[in-house]
């Protein structure tokens, strides 16, 4: 195992991408109020995260929770210190991120040419294809562009990916411009020895300043994978959901994203500093579940209580 991180890397402060606004709502069957999702974003806002995936400019007939990320974007009360980020799949969506002030946006695609195909209804180079006019165009226009790739390490269909598969796509991205790159844990299979096996591979071609790791929790190692990537590794950013709240229809069995609440609480407890108050959180989180209409099931939430005084999701 090769070893990236150092003293003096591990010292930087985590930052953490909430984005439950869009992958954790997305699949959601109950539609949840233009105003509590504005709500929501607002409260995460005053977390400590650094960046929110705010919403997604989609086909609303795709995906009908998201269909109001315009005036999402309109409404929210947008703090300096906070990037508000979007899904954008094509051009006509980066044309509605445009008019919404969108700084950042993120393209899709994965390292499995099957799950591109079920959840996009393309092959990997097709997507690449699709989206690289969306890349250019928003640079063009100033925002940065993230590039998720699903499926870094297992898949539904095919099962193991082999990293070389991952870096391939990842390079690929970077050569098209996008300035990080998120890589997706989609169905929560991965273990630490698995993360260390994707790291190893993937450093030598990437800051790590410039990566950030999306792992979902169906077998409950998310929080042990994250740990694996922060020590021995020097990743600082981490794709988190309050609540844990999220998943995909396209990959069978799949629970939610890591709860945001718990990644804080564990790095905390690690040594790592990470300005998130994992108490508003764990009070966005519950408040959220009110809305949705079924619990969420974060460690953190189980025995923290509510304060007084914090900024919350209004419901």
């Amino acid at each position: 195992m090769l070893c990236f991180a150092t003293d003096k890397t591990r010292r930087l402060p985590v930052r953490i991408i909430e984005v439950s606004p869009r992958d954790g709502l997305q699949h959601e069957a109950i539609f949840v109020p233009t105003a509590r999702k504005i709500d929501l974003i607002n409260a995460l806002s005053h977390s400590g995260v650094t960046e929110i995936e705010a919403g997604s400019f989609v086909s609303p007939t795709a995906i009908p929770q998201l269909a109001d990320s315009d005036e999402v974007f309109r409404a929210i009360d947008r703090l300096p210190d906070v990037t508000y980020s979007a899904l954008v799949p094509n051009e006509r969506g980066l044309e509605r991120a445009r008019a919404a002030a969108v700084q950042k946006i993120a393209v899709f695609t994965a390292a499995s040419n099957s799950f591109t195909r079920h959840n996009i209804k393309a092959t990997v180079q097709e997507s690449l294809v699709r989206f690289t006019p969306v890349i250019h165009g928003a640079k063009r226009d100033g925002m940065l562009v993230r590039g998720y790739i699903s499926t870094a390490l297992w898949c539904p269909y095919e099962g193991r990916i082999a990293p070389k598969l991952t870096v391939d796509v990842m390079r690929r991205l970077l050569d098209l411009g996008v300035d990080d790159i998120s890589l997706g844990d989609t169905i929560g299979r991965a273990s630490p020895a698995d993360i260390r096996g994707l790291l190893d591979a993937v450093m030598p071609h990437i800051e790590p300043t410039r990566l950030s790791l999306h792992v979902h929790d169906t077998y409950g190692m998310a929080v042990a994978n994250v740990l694996t990537a922060w020590e021995d590794y020097a990743i600082t950013a981490f794709d988190c959901s309050a609540g844990g709240l999220g998943g995909c229809p396209y990959a069978p069995g799949a629970s939610g994203n890591v709860a945001t609440e718990d990644v804080v609480f564990a790095l905390k407890a690690s040594g790592a500093t990470v300005a998130v108050d994992e108490e508003l959180i764990v009070d966005c989180a519950r408040q959220l579940s009110a809305v949705i209409g079924h619990p969420l099931h974060s460690r953190l939430s189980q025995i923290s209580r509510p304060r007084i005084g914090q900024p919350a999701l209004k419901v």
